[in-house]
């Protein structure tokens, strides 16, 4: 068997360390002199290895600083079917707070933002309203463990405030168990089914900044378009969340599947939501 490339041997060198704890989360590398002096190595070779390590999320280069170790992020399940029971989809709010709670890690919400826009393009088509019709936005931020997990951006025909009473969707307050059970109890607006369309892409400026994501779009981003649906047919909400792929799983079940376990003992796996 060949030997490896110098840099994929300093870069594995370099790995073994982070991993062992040698080189902890957010200490600075040696600088690519000292890497250069301890390797025996050349400037290109040196680069190329840190490169490598980069592509793997190990460590992030910071402008006029250095090198630094990256905190190791532990993944989160996210079951984006429905319950069979309540109806309610994986990644609505309650849900998303229970399920991450239940595996003893720590959700936060940001207070909504609120906005009145005219619907264009994407948002009028999912929501079948004509372009220029007014829409209620709500967005908010979503942290797990302190970190920066996702964006979700909720788009509401205004018809649903002046025409049938839904006056809680233009306030910048949380609403007690999410706007698809309030809707239903204020209007009789029940979420009958929804459907999602997932996209891959790179990370816009904005979601870099929020994620801390690497600036060259290495790390991409889930886009989940949620479309919900009365008993009629009618479209009454669009949903747009975005997740990095370097934190979050996606699960869907179909059929008659046995309920998500929740973990007896704290680690990695029940951390994660497997």
């Amino acid at each position: 068997m060949a030997e490896q490339p110098i840099y994929r041997q300093i870069a594995e060198d370099l790995q073994h360390k982070i991993e062992a704890g040698e080189l902890h989360w957010d200490s600075r590398l040696p600088s690519e002199k000292e890497l250069r002096e301890q390797y025996d190595a050349s400037r290109n070779t040196v680069r190329d290895a840190i490169q490598f390590l980069m592509t793997r999320g190990l460590v992030e280069t910071r402008p006029g600083q250095g090198t630094f170790v990256m905190k190791k992020i532990n993944p989160f399940v996210t079951t984006l079917t429905s319950e069979p029971e309540t109806g309610r989809g994986g990644g609505e709010e309650g849900v998303y707070l229970a399920e991450v709670r239940a595996f003893d890690r720590e959700p936060k919400n940001s207070d909504p933002t609120v906005e009145i826009k005219k619907a264009e393009g994407a948002i009028a088509r999912s929501l079948r309203i004509d372009r220029g019709d007014q829409v209620i936005v709500r967005h908010q931020e979503r942290d797990i463990d302190a970190t920066p997990w996702s964006l979700q951006t909720s788009f509401y025909p205004m018809t649903l405030v002046t025409q049938r009473g839904a006056t809680d969707l233009i306030r910048a307050d949380d609403i007690p168990d999410g706007a698809v059970a309030y809707l239903a109890d204020k209007c009789g607006i029940e979420q009958a089914g929804y459907r999602d369309t997932i996209s891959v892409r790179t990370p816009d400026e904005n979601e870099i900044r929020f994620f801390k994501l690497p600036a060259d779009g290495r790390v991409s981003v889930f886009e989940i378009y949620r479309v919900g649906f009365d008993k009629d047919g009618n479209r009454f909400r669009l949903t747009i969340t975005v997740y990095p792929s370097d934190r979050n799983r996606l699960r869907v079940d179909v059929g008659e599947v046995p309920p998500r376990e929740l973990p007896a003992a704290t680690g990695e796996k029940a951390a994660a939501g497997e």
